[in-house]
């Protein structure tokens, strides 16, 4: 097993190809194991008790089955299973990898006299001759030059069990360079002992399982991310590619007759007819999966290598049988709907159209070469014009004209437009009723110029609600509860690559507030409909800690970490315990400077410090040195030591945490870059500076970005609220005195949007769910356990009001949750019944053989509108 360890720490997630395990792994906390003796193996049993040590060091703990049965492996199996797991394991949290700080003995030994180190080492750049005697110190014979920089460094001045890098440009030096020997502390060689795993366990502690039927589970995966109605996050939309990939498409009888997603659903098309074994099929599934013609589009750029319509690439050429089968199926969809679709997205469907030729099929497929013409803007003689009319059975003849040659037609956004331009409401509603989502989408403006006919607008509001997907009525929701009150400033995050969060000022005048309760039970009345439709169960149970967890609705952006939480999110802080920040990368083909840092303001959002290369030290805080290259393999880590309540009484009321790209190279050119935070005993512990088991939070840094805002640390009521932003920058040299005011800006605007409830939490969503399905619900709280009993004849609104004030309830115990078949928990330490429905943050010891694990974006899902 400890050859196991060392392997690990040799590999990245760059080199290591994602597979079908380590997805299963991640999302089900499930090990699959190959086939053993029906005996135990006694030679397998000091290896397994060295990978449980392992394993408990970074987090997981093997259940009873799964260990049995890691004991019946045969020793050379159970090193290969071993050296895997632990692997997939240091990759989920960060670990495996070389997180030497820049100063060795961090936090104990850096610097107090940031200032004066800096002088020093420009001292030392300029006037150091090799010959000479040290400029500092004036000692001769102790200076000598690092490899490969060059710099000539005093061994006395600068020692080296003080540094693990160049300490005057602070560049990774050779491996094998003098200085960095002399500073290594020694290693003992002698075999590894397992040994007690002290200090408190991480709330994320999770039970790893033993795994079955791995193409059923995987299968069961694939359902699940297709059944959401919203965009996947870039983790699920991998995790679907990898488990796609390892599929077989011969057998598609399992795939669903409708994906409501639409880029997942272009995703699955993309592996449909990357490689169709049987064309009949695959033409089947595209008939029944597409019905409208940005399906299509998304489904061309998914092919071409393209995440989104928002950065599209280059159309990749399209063969003539598949050109056949989007032809016909975009045709059936009418001219009006056509051009409707392809008008958002124009200049992408020009260059479609250069793959499709939809003109040579004209007499096949005319609503296609129409919507074309329509679109381009092409002169049609008379022949073409009415051959084509003629032929199109869908089109209307008050909205689809042909003028001078060319096709003119009326779609349903212009008129959308005009009619609000106009304050018509007649007209605005009437072309909204076929689009219920961009309706509440509307809902706010529609309210703000619908004086007088309110009552008829909450009426139209609650209809398109009983149709509209689940985020969008999520959304609605919680931008129209807030409008009751004026708010300073708005929130906007514009579709991309990355989470860019823009301000605005907001002048809307806020609307009456009994006009925003009306429109908040009409939309509430919606989901109450939807959740009482759900089969119905006896008992549920639902966790107050998740009230400050966000429903995850729109994820297009989202970081890929080891814990999800949505934007806006809240998690407390342990008392007593010091929040460690980390941040590690890789650089591939340029040298890469990335900087960790914290910006301290105080409760009106002025700065009133930093913790970052240019303060090494904060009365409450304290950075680890500032790496300016990573170079493979070894790479480059930083770290930050917040003590919260220190920070709290210097006058600092929010802690903002950053990572800049110092010398502007953005984060998908990198080979790896991760960064989280670790929840640490203040009174010591293991000091060694990565610990793998205090890891709370990991997440990725990818995207075009060159600076992120992870999450802001409310110092007096010690909680992290996860913001997953970046921030929009310029130039190069960015660092925290650049953008101070930039960060102040972007995170008061994001607080306290989410304070105001503009976002609808897990906590809230659970709530009202087990009060439409459930006739008892038990309240989990910190300070205990209550059960209601939903009285007959009460509606689910009232008894969701009750869940939330407590009245009319009784004491319960962990054992009466035994029998509860729906749970929104935020740990997973309850009992539970085989086949229930769970949420947990931390899934804990949950089995997803035993029941049916959600994920967050999986809770909203379950309110999906019901099928045609």
């Amino acid at each position: 097993m400890t050859g196991m360890a060392t392997q690990t720490r040799t590999q990245t997630a760059r080199t290591r190809p994602a597979t079908l395990v380590r997805v299963l792994l991640r999302r089900r906390g499930t090990v699959y194991v190959p086939a053993g003796t029906d005996q135990f193996n006694p030679d397998a049993r000091p290896g397994v008790t060295l990978l449980e040590a392992d394993l408990a060091e970074r987090g997981w703990l093997l259940s009873q089955p799964l260990r049995d049965a890691l004991l019946r492996l045969d020793t050379v199996d159970l090193t290969a299973l071993g050296s895997r797991l632990l692997a997939d394991c240091d990759e989920l949290v960060g670990g495996g990898r070389d997180h030497t700080p820049l100063f060795r003995r961090f936090p104990d030994r850096v610097p107090n006299d940031t200032l004066g180190l800096f002088v020093d080492r420009i001292l030392t750049a300029w006037f150091q001759e090799p010959t000479q005697p040290c400029v500092l110190c004036f000692a001769a014979g102790t200076v000598r030059p690092v490899n490969p920089c060059g710099h000539l460094v005093c061994g006395d001045c600068f020692r080296p069990a003080d540094y693990s890098a160049c300490p005057i440009c602070y560049r990774q030096l050779d491996p094998a360079d003098p200085y960095l020997a002399a500073g290594e502390p020694a290693v003992e060689d002698r075999p590894r002992e397992p040994r007690e795993v002290t200090g408190p366990a991480p709330a994320r502690l999770r039970v790893l399982h033993l795994g079955g039927g791995l193409l059923a589970q995987v299968r069961a995966e694939v359902l699940s991310l297709l059944a959401r109605p919203t965009a996947l996050p870039p983790a699920d939309a991998d995790d679907l590619a990898v488990m796609l990939a390892g599929l077989d498409r011969t057998d598609v009888s399992w795939l669903p007759a409708a994906v409501p997603g639409r880029e997942t659903k272009a995703r699955l098309l993309a592996w449909l007819l990357a490689d169709p074994v049987d064309p009949a099929v695959v033409e089947a599934h595209v008939t029944a999966l597409v019905d409208t013609a940005t399906d299509v589009l998304r489904f061309l750029v998914a092919r071409s290598g393209g995440e989104s319509l928002i950065d599209r690439p280059r159309i990749a050429p399209v063969a003539r049988p598949l050109r056949r089968v989007l032809l016909a199926a975009l045709d059936r969809m009418g001219v009006v709907q056509l051009v409707e679709d392809m008008r958002r997205h124009r200049r992408a469907w020009i260059a479609v159209g250069e793959r499709l030729h939809p003109g040579e099929h004209a007499g096949r497929w005319p609503n296609v070469a129409l919507a074309f013409a329509a679109l381009r803007g092409t002169t049609l003689n008379q022949v073409q014009a009415a051959a084509l009319m003629l032929n199109d059975r869908t089109a209307s003849a008050e909205h689809v004209h042909v003028r001078d040659g060319r096709v003119l037609i009326a779609v349903r956004a212009r008129r959308v437009e005009e009619a609000l331009a106009a304050r018509d409401l007649t007209a605005a509603l009437g072309a909204l009723r076929a689009r219920p989502g961009e309706l509440l989408r509307r809902a706010d403006h529609l309210l703000r110029i619908g004086a007088g006919r309110h009552n008829a607008l909450v009426e139209e509001i609650g209809r398109a609600a009983r149709q509209a997907a689940p985020a969008v009525i999520l959304s609605a929701l919680g931008e129209i509860r807030t409008r009751a009150v004026a708010h300073d400033q708005r929130v906007f995050f514009p579709a991309g690559r990355t989470g860019t969060a823009h301000v605005v000022e907001d002048a809307r005048s806020p609307l009456a507030p009994h006009l925003v309760g009306q429109a908040e039970r009409a939309l509430k009345a919606a989901l109450f409909e939807r959740a009482a439709a759900l089969p119905a169960v006896d008992r549920a149970v639902v966790d107050t800690d998740l009230e400050g967890i966000i429903a995850p609705f729109t994820e297009r952006t989202a970081a890929r970490a080891l814990v999800t939480l949505a934007r806006g999110s809240v998690l407390p802080i342990p008392a007593g315990q010091v929040v460690r920040l980390f941040l590690h990368w890789m650089e591939s083909e340029q040298r890469v400077d990335l900087d960790l840092s914290v910006a301290v303001y105080s409760k009106t959002w002025e700065h009133v410090g930093t913790c970052d290369f240019t303060n090494l030290r904060l009365p409450g805080a304290v950075h680890s040195g500032d790496f300016t290259s990573a170079p493979a393999p070894r790479g480059a880590s930083e770290f930050i030591d917040l003590d919260v309540d220190v920070l709290a009484k210097q006058g600092g009321r929010y802690a903002v945490m950053s990572v800049l790209s110092y010398n502007n190279v953005p984060f998908l050119d990198m080979a790896e870059a991760f960064a989280g935070f670790m929840v640490r005993d203040q009174l010591g512990g293991r000091r060694e500076p990565f610990d793998a088991r205090a890891v709370e939070q990991r997440f990725d840094l990818t995207g075009p970005g060159k600076v992120t805002i992870p999450f802001v640390v409310d110092l007096h009521a010690r909680t992290m609220r996860w913001l997953d932003v970046a921030a929009k920058v310029t130039g190069t040299n960015h660092a925290v005195h650049r953008h101070a005011d930039q960060f102040s800006t972007v995170a008061r605007a994001l607080v306290a949007s989410f304070e105001a409830g503009g976002r609808v939490t897990l906590g809230e969503l659970g709530r009202w769910i087990a009060a439409a399905r459930a006739r008892e619900v038990i309240v989990r709280s910190p300070a205990g356990m209550t059960l209601f009993r939903r009285a007959d004849h009460e509606s689910v609104s009232t008894f969701a009001l009750r869940l939330r004030t407590g009245l009319s309830s009784s004491p319960a115990t962990a054992e009466d949750a035994a029998s509860a078949a729906l749970q929104f928990v935020a740990r997973g330490d309850l009992p539970t019944p085989d086949g229930a429905e769970v949420y947990a943050l931390h899934p804990g010891q949950l089995d997803a053989g035993r029941v049916r694990l959600l994920a967050a974006p999986d809770v909203p899902a379950m309110l999906a509108p019901p099928g045609p």
